[in-house]
């Protein structure tokens, strides 16, 4: 409050009272004291939509020099959008109206990943069904119908958050020409000689019956037993193992110690290091035993009793060849040299059961072992191994196979170790490696030119190039396969009569034909003499039947292949 104050031949004349704001010179506007954006955010847009602001941006530009920010799409897994859609959708918005601004011509197609699990999952989860009890078009159709209204929602609020684009013309992935075109890249992939169907480890959830890529992989702490097995030796070139096990009345065991007993079934082989030092120690209760000379102290602490070293110390490759039988299969099974054994934990030899771990595949790969996963797509073992085990799931397998070996005195030492592992991102339950067939990328055919494009990009911040270098340098493949129905199928046809794959330039023409004109659900819809080419025969035998591939493509291949189905079909990018 203010008082105006006024003088009168030197008399002073107090007047009433002013407001401030009235006696000070101020600018005049239109715009309301308050921001109340919960109104006004909405009549902004509504009012750049009605003047086509998007539209009149590109039409100003139309001889500028094009700049091109791919939309990478989100999931249509939910309507609703979080924080991290947030972020993303506004820094990307931020760059097209700079370059907009800059003086380039930057068309924006917003887009939509419509398939996969994520989407699969959540559209039978809000109908309280299980994919296992529904058709494969049923599942197709509740998906698709789940997306659809995804994409709705997911459209409202990005517009709602103020970015520019083109959102009455999105790319969504289901659309047939987009499925279509996919096809088309696979089946080129495949006539570079990039893709095969192979037997590898890969990551499992047992939940949703599926492989799972690294990407959805997530680590948690776990509880798990952590024992010490011996496996009784057949034979060997060591001299002071031979010699014990052609005249000596006691046995000669191999030591391995493991955190997953439930794979002990799958054992066909116990890797050794090359250079590392072994030796020959009697063991209270447990004859003889090998083990790494760097672990004989751990292995007195955990047993609580001196063992006694018997001769000298061998090294690995001495030891490599020789031969012990399996605690309870009717097997015998070799010891092989490895790379990947240290003496950083456990005996120093290593239990090998090549269709469970990825180190173990290659070694066995090597060694020209079989490729053994004795569990069904629930996680429950098959009437591959013992009776007693036939029909478990393999967690609950871990204490049946301990006491066992208990029982049969096979078992060295027994604790419970807290660790990392591996869990489904979406079950939040853990996960196993299991040998499957799968289809697969190769990235050997084309690691270097990933590699060179890479360096030719300017990455912020700069330790971004050193990170994905690092992942395409060290990767061998990518499994392309998933086991499920909402998605784009593996083009890929098998005869009947011997099984072979038939998947040739003219198999993926009409397939991706077919799905141009009518979409994926086709793949479904028709039998395998309907979609191919009159005249078709397998290459192997010359065999007419044939039966089509189960399986679709990880979603990520859709991702991937957006470059293409959108960058490279759109007139005005």
């Amino acid at each position: 409050m203010a008082r105006r104050i006024a003088y009168h031949g030197g008399a002073v004349h107090r007047e009433e009272p002013v407001e401030y704001k009235d006696s000070v010179n101020l600018p005049r506007t239109d715009f309301p004291m308050r921001a109340n954006s919960a109104s006004r955010e909405p009549e902004i847009q509504n009012f750049w939509r009605e003047l086509g602001l998007y539209e009149r941006m590109l039409e100003r530009r139309e001889d500028a020099p094009l700049f091109i920010l791919h939309d990478g799409p989100p999931y249509s897994s939910s309507g609703a959008i979080h924080i991290g859609h947030a972020l993303n959708k506004t820094l990307k918005d931020l760059v097209v109206k700079y370059r907009m601004l800059s003086g380039h011509r930057a068309p924006f197609v917003p887009g939509y990943d419509t398939h996969g699990l994520p989407t699969e999952v959540a559209a039978l989860k809000e109908l309280k069904a299980r994919h296992q009890d529904m058709s494969p078009l049923e599942v197709r159709r509740v998906s698709r119908e789940f997306a659809v209204r995804s994409i709705d929602m997911q459209k409202h609020h990005f517009m709602r958050l103020g970015g520019v684009g083109d959102w009455d013309h999105p790319y969504v992935t289901l659309d047939p020409a987009f499925e279509a075109q996919q096809i088309r890249i696979f089946g080129e992939m495949a006539a570079r000689g990039h893709i095969y169907k192979g037997k590898k480890p890969v990551y499992w959830c047992t939940l949703d019956q599926t492989a799972l890529a690294e990407a959805e992989i997530e680590y948690a702490e776990a509880k798990d037993p952590a024992i010490t097995v011996r496996f009784p030796m057949m034979s060997s070139d060591v001299p002071e193992i031979r010699s014990f096990l052609e005249t000596d009345a006691r046995t000669v065991s191999l030591v391995i110690w493991t955190t997953t007993p439930w794979t002990l079934p799958a054992n066909l082989a116990i890797a050794v290091g090359n250079e590392i030092a072994y030796t020959l120690v009697a063991a209270p209760e447990h004859d003889l035993l090998v083990v790494a000379v760097d672990r004989l102290t751990a292995l007195e602490n955990d047993l609580g009793v001196a063992l006694t070293p018997v001769g000298t110390a061998f090294s690995g490759q001495a030891l490599a060849g020789s031969t012990y039988r399996h605690v309870w299969a009717d097997r015998v099974s070799p010891v092989i040299v490895a790379d990947h054994v240290t003496t950083d934990a456990g005996s120093g030899l290593v239990h090998t059961a090549p269709g469970h771990g990825m180190e173990d595949y290659l070694a066995g790969l090597s060694a020209g072992l079989e490729i053994l996963a004795p569990l069904d797509d629930r996680g429950r073992f098959t009437g591959e191994v013992a009776d007693w085990l036939q029909g478990k799931a393999y967690r609950e397998a871990n204490p049946v196979i301990i006491e066992r070996l208990r029982t049969d005195g096979f078992l060295v030492h027994e604790t419970q170790i807290s660790h990392s592992v591996a869990h489904c991102w979406r079950d939040k339950q853990p996960v196993i490696l299991r040998a499957t067939e799968q289809w697969f990328a190769s990235i050997d055919g084309f690691r270097e030119q990933a590699l060179e494009a890479i360096r030719n990009v300017r990455w912020l911040p700069a330790s971004g190039e050193t990170r994905i270098t690092h992942m395409v340098a060290g990767r061998t493949d990518w499994c392309i396969s998933r086991q499920r129905t909402w998605g784009v199928p593996i083009p890929v046809f098998y005869c009947q009569h011997d099984d072979e794959p038939l998947l040739t330039p003219a198999s993926v023409d009409a397939v991706a034909r077919l799905f141009e004109r009518d979409g994926a659900d086709a793949w479904w819809r028709l039998e395998a003499h309907e979609i191919l080419p009159e005249g078709t025969t397998c290459a192997h035998c010359g065999g007419k039947s044939f039966r089509k591939e189960a399986d679709i493509m990880d979603v990520w291949f859709d991702s991937g292949s957006t470059w293409s189905t959108v960058c490279e079909q759109r007139p005005e990018l």
